[in-house]
């Protein structure tokens, strides 16, 4: 057993798991956002009642997803020490911001949400959910700034072994953090609208409390059509950034063996490292080139124009690449039939539209973390690219029949949490509304 590989599949598991929860608070929170700013402006109980419903619901999210992402902040001293060593003062700062600046003031005003409906004046109520909505962004983007870095590091030097902040300004604003947070901020979005549109159309196919989960299911749908179609713009940039800024791993998102002027862009195939051949490849000639210099006779670098011992690996790359392309082009038309149903007015007597969207709900999950994948995987064998290698960042004195053991044990404790907040989550669900407006008072 590699202790190495052991650790990276722990971290995954546990990173992974915890990622199903912070996309979901920030599209909840958009949305909650919303409907507060309706809700101040015009006073309309039926709002009032949306917004507590799914109010309760974030609590239940943002309360597993802290719970779950405590434990990657132990894993980098335990299974990640020589790392931690370091990167340590520049990982640190934007973790202790995310913690400092934004989870307590996510913490804080939402349990004002929670708890404080009658307690405080309709306009501070509206200001928490402002601040809630506010606070989880701004926690995502000092996750992403951190891990950005990892991908494009700048803005430091290395001293006695150790990377040094040498200018807070270029760590932060590094080569992709924007491009990434935007990336991934969006994707929370169509995450947490599908959510609630899935919440709202069982309700609706079902004939429960159709009076706010229909108005709740066309607001859903509107910020899902809205943000496939600027996830569109947003990932196109953010592969163009790859591109320039981490070529082999374009270059493993493809399946590109060797540098070719007017590359192809790979919409299936299954790549064998070993034979360097792509087999059942269906490719559409120089469109890559076109979609990253703009230029369709552009030269694009190849997995031959690197070392062996610096390449990702290529099948798992390509393919946890390709499987969130593809579920990003199906978004559209999902939000697409939606928008053909509520122009003719058949939006909520179309009962396979509505499953549809009950059983659409994990798709955005799917998406996310095989997206990541892609984006961790296709940078190995570097934890932090072509600074500090993965097999020099993990901690020599846990042994791999620990590891395996934590991961065994990790597996089992995330599988029971998951039942327990699906069961709870259904309750609330079940509940409705009205008790969750009840509730509320």
């Amino acid at each position: 057993m590699d202790a190495v590989l052991l650790s990276r599949i722990q971290f995954a598991l546990a990173a992974g798991f915890h990622f199903l929860f912070p996309p979901i608070t920030l599209g909840l929170a958009l949305i909650i956002v919303i409907l507060e700013t309706k809700y101040l402006r015009g006073g309309d109980e039926l709002v009032k009642r949306m917004s507590a419903f799914l109010v309760k619901i974030l609590a239940l999210v943002f309360t597993v997803g802290v719970a779950t992402g405590i434990v990657l902040e132990f894993s980098f001293g335990t299974n990640w020490s020589n790392y931690s060593r370091f990167v340590g003062d520049i990982f640190g700062a934007p973790l202790a911001a995310e913690g400092i600046l934004s989870f307590f003031l996510e913490s804080v005003f939402l349990g004002v949400l929670v708890f404080g409906r009658t307690r405080v004046s309709k306009r501070a109520y509206w200001l928490s959910a402002v601040l809630v909505c506010f606070a989880s962004h701004l926690s995502g983007l000092w996750i992403i700034i951190a891990n950005s870095w990892m991908q494009t590091p700048a803005g430091f030097r290395i001293e006695n072994g150790r990377a040094v902040m040498t200018n807070f300004l270029e760590v932060v604003i590094n080569h992709s953090s924007l491009v990434r947070y935007l990336h991934v901020v969006i994707a929370s979005w169509i995450t947490g609208s599908l959510f609630v549109a899935g919440i709202a159309a069982w309700n609706i196919v079902t004939a429960r409390h159709e009076e706010v989960f229909r108005p709740l299911l066309k607001l859903s749908l509107a910020v899902f059509a809205a943000a496939v179609i600027i996830q569109l713009g947003s990932g196109h940039s953010h592969s163009v950034q790859v591109a320039k800024t981490q070529p082999e791993k374009m270059a493993a998102f493809e399946a590109l063996w060797e540098t070719t002027a007017g590359a192809p862009l790979s919409l299936f195939g299954i790549p064998v490292e070993k034979e360097r051949k792509t087999y059942l490849e269906v490719s559409v000639p120089k469109l890559l080139s076109l979609l990253v210099h703009f230029n369709p006779n552009e030269k694009i670098a190849g997995l031959s124009e690197f070392p062996d011992n610096e390449k990702p690996p290529v099948l798992l790359t390509y393919a946890s690449y390709h499987v969130m392309i593809s579920l990003g082009f199906l978004f559209p038309a999902i939000a697409g039939v939606g928008f053909l149903l509520f122009v003719r007015k058949r939006l909520f007597d179309t009962p396979w539209y509505l499953w549809a969207l009950v059983f659409a709900v994990p798709l955005p999950h799917v998406a996310n973390l095989f997206g990541w994948m892609a984006a961790e995987v296709g940078r190995q064998p570097w934890v932090v690219y072509r600074v500090l290698r993965t097999a020099d960042a993990a901690s020599v004195v846990v042994p791999a029949g620990q590891v395996l053991f934590t991961l065994i044990m990790f597996g089992l404790i995330y599988a029971l949490l998951f039942v327990v907040f699906l069961v709870i989550l259904a309750k609330i669900i079940r509940t409705g509304p009205d008790g969750a407006a009840h509730e509320a008072h």
